[in-house]
């Protein structure tokens, strides 16, 4: 009980200021606030994050699919770099060109997409199997070296849509890089 029982049944001022009940104010008892923590995410929220992830993914994964394309291609353009260099040497000593990358003791090598490099002597073989450009002139006239790129697909013409991909050494070794690039 009160101490003060004739205040609790005095009647309001209708100028009086009455306090107002407020649920956010009540303090949370400990089972109230462990059966709030319980309840877990919504429907919507859930619906709302894997939307965000979607969107995300769907951002991030071409930007990774070119940089890596990016990689392979770099990679690619310099195990050409170090085949040539190691023909080059090879030439140096035996004044001759390779018969195959197993002379170099290249012969299994494999590009960044996994396919093997391609190597065709042209003094040894003739012009015939030499790559060409668009007006279809040998690209070297020593030998050719290239990866037949991501699609493992090449023709002699490296303007043709299936050796745009490739990398490529032209003008006896002072281009090293994409077919499309040349």
């Amino acid at each position: 009980m009160s101490r003060f029982p004739a205040l609790r049944d005095a009647p309001v001022l209708s100028g009086a200021r009455q306090p107002r009940y407020k649920p956010s104010m009540t303090r949370l008892t400990p089972t109230d606030a462990l059966r709030r923590r319980l309840h877990g995410f919504t429907l919507l929220e859930l619906m709302m994050a894997i939307a965000l992830v979607g969107v995300l993914t769907a951002i991030a994964l071409p930007i990774y699919s070119g940089y890596r394309l990016k990689v392979q291609d770099a990679q690619a353009e310099q195990d050409v770099v170090s085949m040539s260099a190691a023909i080059q040497s090879y030439w140096t000593y035996n004044r001759a060109l390779p018969s195959s990358l197993a002379d170099i003791g290249m012969a299994g090598k494999l590009d960044p997409w996994g396919h093997p490099y391609v190597y065709y002597n042209i003094e040894l073989n003739g012009k015939g199997g030499a790559r060409r450009d668009k007006a279809l002139n040998p690209i070297n006239t020593d030998f050719d070296l290239y990866s037949m790129g991501q699609n493992g697909q090449s023709k002699s013409q490296i303007t043709n849509k299936l050796s745009l991909d490739d990398i490529i050494r032209a003008n006896n070794g002072a281009y090293i890089g994409l077919a499309s690039n040349y």
